[in-house]
């Protein structure tokens, strides 16, 4: 695993730390897209390994990670990773986990848990809630005691009537702990931070954007799951539960994204995860890696 917690991005005057919790083969491109076969693959294999696919088992590299974000208002977390003690009997890989290395990395960039203003979930996947909270005394609570949790409204209502391990667990304390703020899809906290609307993933699915002395920044949550998708743009993982709508949303965000200069914060694409879309001769779009300064 690489970590670069310790390195700080600049963008303005907003700082950003990447909070990864692991990076490692996790699933096959054929398993993961419906449309995808090995002839459609093989032209792209000379870009993607190592670092993207694993030239030993093939599979797609996936990291887990959230952003940290200091604004010059407010301390912010996106996206809260898999957690501990969680219960996912469907993912073996991420079921019942105890390495606490994720809230380490965490307070070593300084901050402690109770400096976390809001925390930001692009949306309620089990992997990007499940540091919402922590197992104290058997019992779920949130892991950031003064932060407002931003949900969007759409996402929290459809996770309520699933009322799945992963609301009962990472969700549903936030609310019983009053630190719930339910939002729109277009809601914004200020002029630096706000979200835009990307469903198709799950249906209140959204983006987190940064703004900073006429710098921008988007965190993508998972409009895109591997860079493959950057050849097969219109490819849409069989976790989508709209795959027309999430190509659009993805798509779009490539095409308004590409070759400008607003950076691109990627919660699944290897590390380093951040860069720029560009465009590129022989597919529809490239990513351009940017590591810390």
């Amino acid at each position: 695993m690489r970590h670069d917690h310790l390195k700080t991005r600049y963008l303005g005057n907003i700082r950003i730390n990447r909070i990864l919790e692991e990076e490692q083969p996790f699933i096959l491109p054929t398993d993961m897209f419906a449309m995808a076969t090995k002839e459609l693959i093989e032209p792209h294999l000379h870009w993607l390994m190592p670092d993207a696919i694993d030239p030993d088992t093939g599979k797609i590299i996936l990291p887990v990670q959230s952003y940290l974000v200091r604004t010059t208002r407010h301390t912010i977390l996106i996206d809260t990773c898999i957690g501990c003690h969680k219960t996912h009997t469907g993912d073996p890989l991420w079921h019942n986990l105890r390495d606490e290395g994720w809230l380490e990395r965490l307070i070593a960039t300084g901050v402690q848990p109770e400096q976390i203003d809001y925390v930001f979930c692009t949306h309620l996947h089990l992997d990007h809630v499940g540091w919402n909270t922590r197992l104290v005394n058997d019992r779920w609570v949130p892991t950031f005691p003064n932060a407002g949790y931003i949900f969007s409204k759409i996402e929290y209502a459809g996770m309520e009537t699933r009322n799945s391990d992963i609301f009962r667990q990472s969700v549903l304390p936030i609310m019983e702990a009053g630190q719930a703020v339910l939002v729109d899809n277009d809601y914004a906290l200020d002029d630096e931070v706000w979200l835009t609307p990307s469903n198709g993933h799950t249906a209140g699915h959204v983006c987190v954007n940064l703004k900073s002395q006429g710098k921008q920044a988007i965190m993508i949550g998972d409009l895109m799951h591997t860079p493959l998708q950057l050849a097969y743009p219109h490819w849409s993982p069989v976790y989508d539960i709209d795959q027309k709508m999430a190509a659009i949303s993805r798509i779009n965000m490539l095409e308004s994204c590409c070759d400008t200069d607003r950076l691109v914060l990627t919660a699944h694409l290897p590390s380093p995860s951040v860069g720029h879309v560009v465009s590129h001769p022989d597919r529809p779009f490239d990513f351009k890696y940017s590591a810390c300064e």
